[in-house]
C-alpha cells in the first residue's frame, strides 16, 4: 500500500512541462494561487480521493457490511433468491452473496493503474477548469475519461477475484439449482462478472465524489499546504 501512496503523490505533481514553461508567472484573479498550483492541487485532490476510496472498499466487509455498496443478487436472479429461500435454501443464497462481495472487495485494489493514468493525462486546462467548476466536477471528469477503460480492466480481474473466493461456484450453484426446478420456465444465465464489475465501478466513483466534496468544503480534509491554498482561495474568471 505504501507504493500506492508514493505513486499517487508523484502523479499529483505531474504536469506538461512544455505548456507550463510557456505560461507567464501570473495568478488567478484573486492572486491567491498560480495556474501550476491549481493544476497540481486538483491532481492531488483526485489522488487523495482514489487512495481513500480504494482503502475503504479494498478490505474485508468494505462492500459486504456497507448498506449502500453491498452487492445483492442481480435483478434477473432476485426471483431465484426468493424461490430458493422459500424452499429452505437461504443459506446457499447467503453464501453466494457473501462471496460475491468478497470478490468485489478483492478486485477494487486493481483499479489504481487506471486512475493513475487518467491523472497523468489531465492537461493544465482540464485541471484549471475543474478547480473553477466546483462540486464533483473532477469526479465527473474522471468518470468520463476512465469508465470504459476501468470496466474493461476490471472485468477479468473481477472474474478472477470471484473465482478465487469461490463466488462464481456458489452463485453458479444457486442458479443451477433454480434452473433444475420443475417449476422453472426461463433459464437464468449464471455469468456474474459483468454485474459485479458495474457495481464495483459505481462504488469507486461514488466514494471519490464524496472525498472531492469533502476536500472542497471541509478545511480539515485538505491535508497539504497545496490543497489548503488551492481550495481555500478565490479563483478568478
Amino acid at each position: 500500500m505504501r507504493k500506492l501512496f508514493t505513486l499517487l503523490a508523484f502523479t499529483a505533481t505531474l504536469s506538461s512541462c512544455e505548456v507550463l514553461n510557456q505560461l507567464p508567472a501570473g495568478t488567478f484573479g484573486g492572486g491567491s494561487f498560480t495556474e501550476t498550483e491549481a493544476a497540481n492541487g486538483i491532481k492531488e485532490a483526485l489522488g487523495q480521493g482514489v487512495v481513500k476510496s480504494i482503502l475503504k472498499l479494498n478490505t474485508a466487509d468494505g462492500f459486504f457490511k456497507d448498506a449502500f455498496y453491498k452487492v445483492l443478487m442481480p435483478p434477473d436472479a432476485q426471483k431465484v433468491e426468493n424461490t430458493l429461500r422459500s424452499l429452505g435454501l437461504g443459506s446457499m443464497v447467503d453464501k453466494a452473496i457473501l462471496q460475491i462481495n468478497r470478490g468485489a472487495e478483492d478486485a477494487v485494489g486493481f483499479a489504481k493503474p487506471v486512475f493513475v493514468n487518467a491523472i497523468k493525462s489531465m492537461t493544465l486546462q482540464d485541471a484549471i477548469g475543474l478547480v473553477k467548476n466546483g462540486d464533483t466536477s473532477a469526479t465527473h471528469f474522471f468518470r468520463t475519461k476512465t469508465t470504459a477503460q476501468l470496466m474493461a480492466a476490471f472485468q477479468p480481474v473481477i472474474k478472477s477475484s470471484l473465482d478465487k473466493v469461490d463466488a462464481t461456484r456458489f452463485y453458479g450453484d444457486v442458479i443451477n439449482t433454480y434452473n433444475r426446478l420443475p417449476t422453472t420456465f426461463r433459464q437464468i444465465n449464471p455469468d456474474l462478472a459483468s454485474y459485479v464489475t458495474e457495481k464495483a465501478t459505481l462504488a469507486l466513483f461514488d466514494q471519490i465524489a464524496k472525498e472531492e466534496v469533502n476536500i472542497r468544503t471541509n478545511f480539515t480534509a485538505r491535508t497539504s499546504d497545496l490543497l489548503r491554498k488551492v481550495f481555500g482561495g478565490t479563483v478568478g474568471q
